[in-house]
């Protein structure tokens, strides 16, 4: 593709060959795009890639560089459209949904995507886990958490689309809403799963944090949005797009005669004068909650409802999420994402619901990220577990110590211990556990690594476990 494709007539007939955001990634022929992040900023890396063989800048302020210097309001944006058009707008030939919320994003994108393959549809998946079609990967990591940037997001739907992808289900976070990395897709559906405290570090309130999430709606045809939330009920009154509320109160899609067990959860879904019985293998009044959003979506999709909730009961469980490791004890340990008060009050609950014995829950808090859920999550994990096990989850650049701190800080009563290593607090919790007890480990889910300073190291509670109990 010419420069003068992209840009305009007035640049030069170059021959672009690709594009980044990052200097050490340019070759001769690339875009370089200067990108100001939350911790470094791109303008400074311009000459570097210029050296390294950058036809064009992209940039939002005058810089001193001998290669064509191409000025705009907004790098984030102009980021997107110009790799729509490098690479074809790929998203136009796919029929995109995105899910956002607190909680339950990653285990609806899976549930919607069984549902679309059960109607014989090729789906792909874009979220906190993984990046597939079917169960193939696609051979591109993400840079960002949750959602790839808009750069990486144009990539990874050409791939897609090469591999042939009809459908791609992909959580949408708030950070990427608030910093344009959907910017220039459309949506057939947006799904809201709830909204509880996180992420405050970035957005400071949460009326930031609503506004950011709402977002989604401007950019999607239909709505399904979870009205017994209550950012979710306000959602259904102030979004531009269609809706289709799902709960189990006055929803569109309504969930009764609600029965949980260790084994998952059933229910008899009501829907436009119809009712269907709908079950699915993931315990937890959230996995109600999580079915109801992706059967929506399903509906909202035009998929015949009985086919979706063959998906739905076909669903299996997802790494990371109520995950139980196989072992040869007495006992069980089961892995969770869990890391907000909501998500952690969540699957304590769940796992209460069907213990035989105690419950030992092992989590922490990340480091440089939101401080005020800390003493919130103390409290819950003291109060529903009958023994808790404070411990670090990743502390980046903090002292795991003050961080365990103000976890303490929230605890009111309940028996508890505090082992700052995660290996030892794992450990220790496997050398108390009986018969029937259940030892939770919360917060790192699909994580196989720990953060320490700005070092990813590698941690998987998997094999840590199993290297334990072989000690």
């Amino acid at each position: 593709m010419l420069a003068s494709e992209l840009f305009g007539n007035k640049m030069p007939d170059i021959e672009i060959t690709g594009i980044a955001i990052d200097s050490r990634k340019v070759q001769n022929g690339y875009v370089f795009i200067c990108i100001s992040g939350l911790e470094d900023d791109g303008h400074r890396y311009a000459k570097k890639a210029a050296e390294n063989g950058a036809a064009v800048i992209v940039a939002e302020k005058p810089l001193d560089v001998n290669v064509p210097l191409v000025l705009v309001e907004n790098t984030k944006i102009e980021m997107a459209n110009i790799s729509a058009k490098f690479y074809g707008e790929p998203e136009k030939r796919l029929k995109l949904v995105g899910i956002t919320g607190t909680n339950g994003k990653t285990t609806v994108s899976y549930l919607i995507k069984a549902m679309l393959e059960q109607t014989g549809k090729k789906v792909g998946i874009i979220g906190t886990n993984e990046i597939l079609v079917g169960h193939e990967d696609v051979g591109i990591r993400s840079t960002t958490p949750t959602t790839p940037n808009a750069l990486e997001l144009r990539q990874i739907f050409s791939k897609m689309v090469d591999m042939g992808a009809e459908y791609v289900v992909m959580e949408v976070s708030s950070h990427a809403l608030d910093l344009h990395r959907v910017y220039g897709l459309e949506y057939e559906v947006g799904v809201f799963t709830n909204l509880t405290r996180d992420h405050l570090d970035y957005h400071k309130t949460m009326e930031n944090y609503f506004l950011a999430k709402k977002k989604l709606f401007d950019i999607s045809k239909t709505g399904v949005i979870n009205m017994d939330d209550d950012y979710g009920a306000r959602l259904l009154k102030s979004v531009p797009c269609k809706t289709l509320s799902v709960g189990t109160k006055d929803a569109d899609l309504r969930a009764v005669d609600i029965d949980i067990e260790a084994k998952g959860v059933e229910f008899t879904a009501e829907f436009d004068s119809e009712k269907y019985t709908a079950k699915l293998a993931i315990s937890g009044m959230f996995s109600v909650y999580n079915a109801l959003c992706a059967l929506g979506a399903a509906i909202a999709l035009g998929l015949d409802i009985k086919t979706a909730l063959c998906g739905l009961a076909n669903a299996t469980g997802v790494k990371g999420r109520l995950e139980r490791v196989p072992l040869d004890t007495d006992y069980s340990v089961i892995i969770d994402y869990a890391h907000t008060p909501d998500g952690l009050e969540n699957v304590l609950n769940a796992v209460n619901s069907f213990k035989k014995g105690r419950c030992i829950a092992v989590f922490g808090c990340g480091g440089d990220r939101d401080a005020t859920k800390r003493p919130i999550m103390g409290d819950i994990g003291t109060k529903l577990a009958d023994i808790a096990v404070i411990t670090s989850d990743n502390p980046r650049t903090e002292d795991p110590k003050k961080i365990i701190d103000d976890i303490v800080a929230g605890v009111k009563g309940g028996e508890y211990k505090v082992i700052v290593n995660r290996r030892e607090a794992i450990k220790y919790a496997l050398s108390i556990a009986k018969k029937d007890d259940i030892v939770l480990l919360a917060g790192k889910g699909q994580e196989t690594y720990q953060i320490i300073g700005k070092v990813k190291n590698h941690f998987d509670e998997r094999e840590i476990v199993r290297d334990i109990l072989g000690e």
